[in-house]
């Protein structure tokens, strides 16, 4: 259902995220959520939401809507200086801490973890929305590797699974859900299960699967695996040396047979199909990810474009019966 303002006399909330307030801000000068969603580098539908949810928290309706015209209620002209206060207290205290001031910036360094992934998309999309910037890419796996690289101002953006995090890491990192991504095996082609279209969960059972066991930069995909393969009679490939290379890939894939774990869009290799799991259908829970604080226009361009082609493709819509570890949906239904 959609966010209802609160009743008349709920008392007022404790705390209020400085976005909302950025939010309204924007339309408030607007007048207008298109124009102020382009303002904000975000989704329109976004905007409204988080329109919605200031309402809801204030109790309170701050624009009087039509088919025409958008324009401040009372109460939005009430709240109108107070937004403005704050977001500029916001900001004075953003530039006084700012590691990377956004006049001047220099490139920024993006981790879209292997070619031929989404997340290129996500770049190529930043990159038209802000041309003035020079966002380059880097292809390292692993969203712990590189969530230690961001700590330690080396690293400006990753992607991956925020959840799997260790929670003092995530305490420094701010993300935004991107896409529930359905997961794959890859196969050797001459694998029994290799003739199926899909491969239900099930059939797995009995089954050593390669999920990255060693590999110090993804154990959040690791655990990941074992969360879903807990109870399904499926095991975990233990520690192996990463494979490199398309050639190296399926030699050990020949030499081994071992299925692998694999993301939604991970490329065909030689000697391999890759094949969708059903029953149910899992999900890896995918963020973008920057150092908190990070002040710099490429991340505000990484963001829209992150939000838009979301909700371009639909990324964020689960499919009925879908499996998602319980500690991955919480952290990004606190984000929604």
């Amino acid at each position: 259902m959609p966010d209802q303002p609160a009743a008349p006399g709920t008392p007022a909330p404790a705390h209020l995220e400085p976005r909302l307030l950025r939010a309204f801000l924007a339309v408030a000068e607007e007048l207008h959520f298109t124009r102020a969603a382009a303002r904000l580098y975000v989704a329109q539908q976004a905007l409204s939401r988080d329109i919605r949810r200031l309402e809801r928290e204030l109790g309170v309706e701050l624009f009087a809507r039509s088919t025409r015209q958008v324009a401040l209620t009372a109460d939005g002209a009430r709240l109108l200086p107070y937004a403005r206060r704050v977001l500029d207290a916001q900001d004075e205290l953003l530039a006084a801490f700012a590691r990377h001031p956004a006049a001047g910036a220099r490139p920024l360094l993006v981790d879209v973890n292997s070619p031929g992934l989404v997340f290129e998309r996500i770049l190529e999309r930043a990159r038209e929305f802000a041309p003035q910037c020079e966002l380059m890419a880097r292809y390292e796996s692993g969203l712990t590797g590189a969530a230690a690289e961001m700590t330690a101002g080396r690293l400006d953006a990753s992607f991956g699974r925020y959840a799997g995090l260790d929670p003092a890491v995530r305490a420094r990192l701010s993300q935004q859900p991107v896409r529930y991504e359905p997961m794959t095996v890859v196969l050797p082609e001459d694998h029994p299960l290799a003739a199926l279209d899909a491969v239900p969960l099930a059939r797995l059972a009995g089954e050593t699967v390669y999920a990255g066991a060693g590999n110090p930069r993804t154990p959040e995909w690791t655990d990941l695996a074992g969360r879903l393969f807990e109870g399904r009679g499926i095991a975990v490939a233990p520690p192996a040396p990463l494979a490199v290379g398309v050639e190296e890939f399926r030699r050990i894939m020949a030499k081994t047979g071992t299925p692998v774990l694999a993301a939604g869009d991970f490329p065909a290799m030689p000697g391999s199909v890759v094949r969708p799991l059903t029953d149910p259908v899992p999900l890896s829970p995918v963020s973008l990810v920057w150092p908190t604080g990070l002040v710099h226009p490429g991340i505000d361009a990484l963001r829209a474009a992150a939000a838009t082609l979301a909700e371009e493709n639909d990324w964020l819509r689960k499919p009925p019966g879908a499996w998602i570890p319980a500690i991955d949906a919480l952290i990004m239904m606190s984000q929604d």
